[in-house]
């Protein structure tokens, strides 16, 4: 395996293009031995004669015409890398991560990143979609800045701050054509008969999965269809296959869908969780233009950034 360092290629460089070890060792302000010793070495690494040799002239040997073309672009590349990196250190990078469990929440962020984008221009967000039994172990360890979510129950220990951001009612989905679709508002008792388009128990948040739990109570296997995420629930339910209970605020606009009211759910608390924004300003905007989004429709209390362990 050929191990080359880029020294060596700045001494074969100098002296390929000077044709004298003497000239290329004033370039680099060095003695003419170490060039000397660096072209040995290098072409010992090689197992090629680079150039030819007198007591009055150095020429390039063809090996060494051949290897001018690849040095030349391999110290190309490693200046390239040097300076990216020597720039962004001296940079005003800033970075933000946010997680959350599903690809609605994202499209919640954009005025907000929109917004970031203006204030912090060199910002470089990170915004992964997770699976919500692991994405709270990740903001533990400090991977994650924050993460947008519903407010998880006792029984799910989140040792993080929650902000609320709003409140949401949750709603019956069901098809146009369905009966149901005329109705007001809807409670849990008036789905009985209907087909059920559910999350995957393995995948279904703890709030939501306890409700849809509640609804496969005393029903047949072929009574609910299981989905991998809400948008799946969205088309099944679009094309008639049964109906289903999500928080309004994952609903998106389809107009094959009615969004129903359900008297008996309360509704659930949406925010996000941090460990605490100080030193952090990207994040503390990141909060203040979340809230300032979901403010319009009622007053919000002002953030706390205490450390408290949420569902104890």
């Amino acid at each position: 395996m050929v191990s080359l360092n880029t020294f060596q290629l700045e001494c074969f460089l100098a002296v390929a293009e000077n044709l004298s070890f003497a000239r290329a060792a004033q370039q680099l302000h060095i003695t003419q031995p170490a060039v000397t010793q660096q072209i040995k070495a290098l072409e010992k690494e090689l197992n090629a004669k680079l150039f030819a040799r007198s007591t009055r002239s150095v020429k390039l040997t063809r090996e060494g015409a051949v290897f001018l073309y690849d040095s030349r672009h391999i110290l190309s590349i490693a200046r390239r890398m040097t300076d990216r990196f020597a720039a962004a250190e001296s940079s005003t990078m800033k970075f933000l991560s946010v997680g959350c469990y599903n690809y609605i929440c994202l499209f919640l962020m954009i005025p907000v990143m929109e917004s970031l984008k203006t204030q912090f221009p060199m910002l470089h967000p990170r915004l992964p979609v997770l699976p919500f039994n692991h994405i709270y172990r990740l903001l533990d360890d400090e991977d994650l800045d924050a993460v947008v979510a519903f407010r998880e129950d006792s029984s799910v220990r989140v040792r993080a701050a929650y902000q609320e951001l709003t409140q949401t009612p949750l709603v019956c989905l069901c098809p146009l054509d369905n009966p149901l679709a005329r109705r007001e508002s809807l409670t849990l008792k008036d789905l009985e008969q209907e087909l059920l388009v559910l999350f995957n128990p393995t995948r279904a948040p703890y709030h939501i999965g306890r409700i849809h739990g509640e609804l496969m109570t005393n029903r047949q296997p072929g009574e609910f269809y299981f989905c991998e995420s809400e948008q799946a629930i969205m088309v099944l339910v679009a094309a008639g296959y049964g109906v289903s209970i999500l928080p309004k605020i994952l609903v998106p606009q389809n107009t094959r869908v009615a969004a129903i009211p359900l008297e008996d759910c309360a509704p659930l608390s949406f925010g996000i969780y941090y460990k605490s924004m100080e030193n952090n300003p990207t994040l503390q905007e990141f909060i203040t233009g979340m809230r300032a989004t979901f403010q319009k429709k009622r007053p919000l209390p002002p953030p706390a950034d205490d450390y408290q362990e949420v569902g104890q």
